[in-house]
């Protein structure tokens, strides 16, 4: 079934796929990893081999099975366009996507060259999201290849935020959502970073979403910005459903 989440911007996660590897700045403190050796630890079968990359084809047929339409986070314990994730393992991925337009699925990755190869032998149905994470200007070519996939809705997670986005435009992007790093031992964000981001999204008149301040206690720092929380997403309607209308 799906797992319900704390990530503020997704309802549940769904992961048929789980482990990982480090692949550029952000991954360093990954929370995912620790999830998983913490889960493996406690001899939950599904992270048996840890933080190694792992498919789980019996998880595959459980969104069939959620009747309320729902935002789903696809594989918050992995990344599906992870080289060792076989191409026609996300092939099954996708087709229970497309065969749930009720449901809204997202898809975040930081492996964006292997997202460009595969996107069009991949079908795109209005309800399948596609984000990259960009921590750094560093990465900011994980945009361009965004731009180049064929999905309705596209989406940029800047989390955890490293640096500032000086030269960010978002042509052709539909969502932003901008988060400082939380956990032990956390590296700081600037406000100056979250807030030349806000006002570009404000130019160009895309959705805004401010996940957290992050540091240790995540809690505690909160996710006030300007004096107010910034819950903006993107408006679609999916099969006749207001996705705006769901509660998130």
């Amino acid at each position: 079934m799906a797992a319900q989440t704390s990530i503020e911007w997704t309802q549940c996660t769904w992961n048929p796929v789980t482990g990982c590897s480090k692949i550029s700045a952000g991954c360093a403190h990954c929370y995912a990893e620790r999830m998983a050796r913490r889960l493996c630890a406690m001899g939950q079968p599904r992270y048996r081999n840890g933080f190694q990359v792992t498919v789980h084809p019996e998880t595959l047929e459980e969104p069939y099975g959620w009747r309320k339409p729902r935002l789903v986070f696809v594989n918050s314990m992995s990344d599906l366009f992870h080289e060792e994730v076989p191409f026609s393992f996300i092939r099954r991925i996708f087709e229970v996507m497309n065969r749930c337009p009720h449901h809204t699925f997202q898809i975040l990755t930081k492996r964006s060259h292997r997202l460009v190869e595969l996107a069009p032998l991949l079908e795109w149905t209005p309800n399948v999201w596609i984000g990259v994470t960009i921590e750094k200007s560093d990465y900011l070519y994980r945009l361009d290849h965004l731009r180049r996939v064929n999905a309705s809705v596209r989406f940029l997670s800047l989390e955890p935020l490293l640096g500032p986005m000086d030269t960010l435009t978002l042509e052709g992007v539909d969502w932003v959502i901008v988060g400082g790093e939380s956990g032990p031992q956390a590296r700081p964000m600037k406000e100056e970073w979250v807030l030349q981001i806000h006002e570009t999204c404000l130019k160009e008149r895309v959705p805004f979403f401010f996940k957290q301040w992050g540091g240790f206690n995540k809690k505690k720092a909160g996710r006030h910005l300007r004096g107010r929380t910034w819950d903006e997403k993107p408006f679609v309607v999916l099969q006749g459903n207001d996705l705006n209308g769901l509660p998130v």
